[in-house]
């Protein structure tokens, strides 16, 4: 329930801040004049305390950090109709590779990657095949993460060109990392014996 309410009061503070002045050209009952006669009467405590009650608005006092103005990142588009009101919604032909075959093989790479990554360092074997399972099993596990998080935040009717380019960017990134691990297993010490070596410098 606070969250809901929370936006409104600050924007209601923002309007606040804008719509006050802090400083006034004409003489007020708290700035006066300064003059002989002024200057006696004004202290520093009660300048002080008088400024802060009545110059500075209360959410200033309070809440002085949310003063920013609301820009949106993406303003909304021009709410649209695709056809008409009663058309029904497009599904989408159905592929073994993005429902639910998909999915399942997104949750067994997750479980898989448990034991791959155990297995090595517990038995103390510097098997290549395990290594080079454990190398596949990290690149699709992150290729298939990145993937997800492309499709949620860059909409494709929103940002078409922007999509295109973090799909082909992130297809990019896949190989060289999958290079980079082929290199690093057949030329050098392998994933696993990096990683211990790592942990026992």
């Amino acid at each position: 329930m606070a969250s809901i309410i929370r936006p409104a009061v600050f924007r209601q503070s923002c309007l606040n801040i804008a719509s006050k002045r802090a400083f006034s050209t004409k003489p007020s009952p708290t700035f006066p004049a300064i003059n002989k006669q002024a200057a006696s009467i004004l202290s520093k405590n009660a300048l002080g305390n008088s400024f802060v009650k009545e110059v500075v608005p209360k959410s200033i006092q309070v809440a002085a950090f949310h003063a920013s103005g609301r820009r949106p990142i993406l303003p909304p588009l021009p709410q649209v109709i695709d056809g008409t009101a009663n058309d029904a919604a497009k599904v989408p032909s159905p592929s073994p590779s993005h429902g639910s075959y998909h999915w399942t093989f997104e949750r067994l790479i997750s479980v898989g990657l448990i034991p791959l990554t155990v297995a090595p360092f517990a038995a103390g074997s510097l098997n290549p095949l395990t290594d080079a399972l454990l190398c596949g099993t990290i690149l699709i596990h992150s290729h298939i993460g990145f993937e997800a998080l492309i499709i949620d935040y860059i909409p494709r009717g929103r940002l078409p060109g922007t999509r295109k380019a973090f799909d082909w960017l992130l297809k990019l990134a896949t190989v060289v990392v999958g290079v980079g691990l082929y290199e690093f297993e057949t030329n050098d010490v392998g994933l696993t014996e990096g990683i211990k070596r790592i942990w026992t410098a």
